[in-house]
């Protein structure tokens, strides 16, 4: 199961609205949030391999971590078992039917447990499958918590992956500029540490007022 949450960044970011020429500038001062992705198993289990550390980069399909199958593989073979008892109860129904022998309803009840028990199957196969826990897209790993032998609890995150879009900047303005603010606006960005020439869009403009920055 994976889930996105917002997480606060201890960077500061100064902001300039681009478009401005150097004698009306409007710097900003504001903070990077993180959208972490967290990646975690279906079912409670123990942690056999982690493929990962943080800080590694994965693309999207890139094994992260495997949990424990032994009771998923037995619910594997006791479905699989149970298809084919219920093929040859088809067949012998529909063999019947044919001859005469059988009726509507027997065929009906067969065809019915059929594909039940296929379905049955199905769903123990995708749940052995999700025991494997692969990268739902690119990114960085930024945190682990959970390490081989570990026991990890159903939905509980295991890593927690930062793909590369779910930076974002945020920052407050006065109202006086609020008006030159515009969905889609490019503004430059710079910071400590920060590559040179950044640039972000405006994608959310708050309705009321906040007047006191977390930061």
């Amino acid at each position: 199961m994976n889930r996105t949450l917002a997480s606060l960044a201890l960077v500061l970011a100064t902001l300039v609205l681009a478009g401005c020429d150097n004698s009306n500038n409007r710097v900003l001062q504001g903070w990077v949030e993180a959208e972490l992705v967290f990646v975690s198993p279906d079912e409670q289990g123990r942690v056999e391999t982690l493929k990962v550390r943080e800080g590694d980069h994965v693309k999207r399909g890139d094994l992260l971590f495997t949990v424990d199958d032994d009771l998923q593989k037995a619910d594997v073979v006791v479905r699989n078992t149970a298809v084919i008892n219920a093929q040859q109860a088809f067949d012998r129904a529909k063999e019947l039917l044919k001859s005469a022998a059988g009726t509507q309803k027997a065929y009906d009840d067969a065809e019915a447990a059929l594909r039940q028990a296929k379905a049955n199957l199905e769903w123990a196969q995708t749940r052995l499958a999700r025991r494997n826990a692969h990268s739902p897209g690119d990114g960085t790993i930024e945190q682990i918590y959970y390490r081989p032998g570990e026991t990890v609890p159903a939905g509980r995150p295991v890593v927690a992956l930062l793909p590369p879009g779910n930076l974002k900047v945020r920052f407050f303005a006065p109202q006086a500029v609020l008006p030159e603010l515009k969905y889609g606006d490019v503004v430059e960005i710079s910071c400590d540490g920060c590559d040179k020439d950044l640039t972000a869009k405006i994608s959310f403009i708050a309705r009321s007022a906040e007047f006191t920055p977390p930061v």
